[in-house]
């Protein structure tokens, strides 16, 4: 076991790139004072895989939690997780005597026989730990996320975050909270701040009352504005080819700075606990993309699929542009693979799903049509023609994309654990099994 007897808590601050933050803290000495901090510390980047199409968070997060690659986890898809045989950390830290907790761990599966506390991903189909209030929050904030592209929340919803608002939200934060609630009326991007905000508060209050050993919290809110705004960061202006059009976002407006205030208050205190030993990663992390490209999402998943006359048992939406569909055969799901394959936009004949993955009995499939949609744009099915626009929701102009290499901090009683500069990011996860004295159980 470790010498300190501290517990320890993993931040997943996903896809959040530090030279970038490097830049904002340069350029605004006292701006971020707890950024800057955590810039001066112990810190190693890391790196992933060379595919691109690999580099996706939902493969390099359960690589930090089962210490494996990708080639060794065989993890490609969001939800793939569950049924798979490669032991988590949290896990095999609870049967090493750990009490272990986890809130929003993204592509992690409940495998816990008795958790502190696991409230799962919003897209990953795994039980909370079964108390009320992670019940609710996993309700609540999977509603919220799936159907964000939409601003659409449901009354059950906005009672459900209302009130663990009132149970959660910490008084220091009111005011904070009040802030962006008021400012998202024109800056929408400032609502996926609220729930990150909220989750570290759930978070601080989970780990203060259950006490576990180790504890991990994931905010995507970051990654999210970085894809969709990053193009505005007032690091990159100028340095950029691709501006965002006006209607989008206001060229003053600057969301990568709005999400590292909010951030710059979370890392300060958890960085400022006495208690606890920190690690931050960030998994991997973005650039610029090097052009526009439009992200839409299907407003009601399974009314478009019967459109379709598509059979099927479930529909599932996964992050963004994609949906998982089950079916009760085989044969279902290669006809509905057939249809769905067909679907074209009338004015380029360009796919509509150009990415859809056939698994026997079920389809993940991604809506990969890049262009605007108009009020005009059409699309064909057989014989017939359809508006596109009503089914679908505009979700963003893509502004980030994927970089292999990522950035992880630590606290000084476990910054003896960490990987050397440069190492593959599942060996984060070695190093949290190895500050509780526990070996990896990847196999080399």
């Amino acid at each position: 076991m470790h010498n300190s007897g501290k517990r320890l808590i993993l931040i997943e601050l996903n896809e959040i790139n530090f030279d970038v933050v490097e830049k904002y803290v340069a350029a605004d000495v006292g701006r971020f004072p707890a950024l800057a901090k955590l810039l001066s510390g112990a810190k190693v980047r890391t790196t992933s895989e060379e595919n691109y199409e690999h580099l996706e968070p939902w493969i390099q997060w359960p690589s930090v939690h089962t210490g494996c690659t990708f080639a060794e986890h065989g993890i490609f898809r969001l939800g793939d997780v569950v049924g798979k045989k490669m032991p988590q950390i949290f896990e095999q830290l609870e049967q090493a005597g750990c009490k272990v907790g986890a809130i929003s761990a993204m592509n992690a599966e409940n495998r816990l026989t008795n958790p502190a506390y696991f409230v799962p991903d919003p897209w990953t189909q795994t039980p909370s730990d079964g108390s009320w209030w992670s019940r609710a929050l996993t309700e609540a904030v999977s509603q919220a996320v799936n159907d964000n592209a939409q601003a659409k929340i449901t009354p059950k919803s906005a009672l459900q975050v209302a009130l663990a608002l009132v149970r959660f939200g910490r008084p220091r934060h009111y005011l904070r909270y009040l802030q962006l609630v008021l400012a998202s009326r024109r800056k929408s991007w400032l609502k996926p701040l609220v729930l990150d905000l909220l989750l570290h508060d759930v978070h601080w209050s989970f780990f203060n009352a259950k006490r576990p050993d180790f504890s991990t919290l994931f905010l995507n809110a970051g990654a999210h504005i970085q894809h969709h705004y990053f193009f505005n960061a007032e690091p990159l202006r100028g340095k950029v080819a691709n501006k965002n059009p006006e209607w989008y976002v206001k060229p003053s407006d600057d969301p990568v700075a709005d999400v590292l205030g909010i951030y710059d208050l979370i890392v300060g205190e958890c960085f400022s606990r006495t208690d606890t030993e920190v690690i931050l990663a960030t998994g991997l992390a973005q650039k610029p993309y090097d052009r526009l490209k439009f992200y839409y999402r299907l407003n009601a998943h399974a009314d478009f699929l019967r459109s379709l006359g598509i059979e099927f048992t479930g529909v599932y939406p996964r992050m963004t542009r994609d949906f998982l569909i089950e079916f009760d055969t085989e044969a279902q799901a290669s006809a509905a693979q057939a249809v769905l394959a067909s679907v074209q936009v009338k004015i380029d004949g360009r796919a509509l799903f150009g990415e859809i993955d056939n698994r026997g009995k079920s389809l993940f499939v991604t809506l990969t049509y890049p262009e605007e949609i108009t009020d005009l744009t059409e699309y064909v099915v057989g014989n017939k023609v359809q508006l596109l626009k009503p089914v679908v929701s505009f979700v963003a102009i893509k502004n980030g994309m994927h970089q292999p290499q990522g950035f992880a901090f630590f606290t000084s009683g476990v910054q003896a654990y960490a990987p050397e500069d440069m190492t593959h990011v599942s060996n984060i996860g070695k190093c949290i099994l190895n500050y509780f004295g526990l070996q990896s159980h990847a196999v080399r």
